[in-house]
């Protein structure tokens, strides 16, 4: 069993005001830079069964974290291996495909776990969906940003 998720900073959180700085201005015109560096923080986990790959205590910025996940399951989706990465810090999860399995790991912690390829496709297409919402429904104009299109689910 595979587990992706974020949750927004807590309140009085500096991270809280990356969200909040998005609302001022155009959001339909924010720049892909700007959408995957300096706006949006989150606290991201994933997890494979028991074995926490990325902990519920990271910060990242969640366009960037969406774009890359969209970027790896197109590739796991067509049969090659995937890794992504955080603006935060070099480390990098890699995902690797292993016949119906896919093997995830950190280049930061000698963790590791397996779980399906369809299983970890269908969770992180849910997490992009989530993502997406919530962006959209904190900040609405981000709804017609080129950028967000290429991580909308439809």
């Amino acid at each position: 069993m595979i587990h992706v998720s974020f949750n927004l900073p807590d309140p009085g959180s500096a991270w809280l005001k990356t969200w909040d700085a998005a609302r001022q201005g155009d959001p339909a015109s924010i720049t892909e830079m700007d959408l995957r560096y300096k706006y949006f923080g989150v606290n991201f986990e994933l997890a494979v069964g028991d074995v926490e790959i990325v902990s519920r205590k990271r910060f990242v910025t969640l366009v960037d974290l969406a774009l890359s996940l969209s970027g790896a399951v197109k590739r796991i989706s067509s049969g090659d291996d995937a890794a992504f990465g955080f603006t935060e810090n070099d480390e990098v999860i890699h995902l690797r495909r292993d016949g119906n399995l896919v093997a995830v790991s950190s280049s930061k912690h000698q963790v590791w776990a397996h779980v399906g390829r369809e299983e970890l496709v269908s969770e992180f297409l849910r997490f992009l969906q989530v993502a997406y919402s919530r962006l959209i429904e904190e900040v609405p104009g981000l709804s017609v940003n080129p950028v967000m299109q290429r991580i909308s689910p439809e």
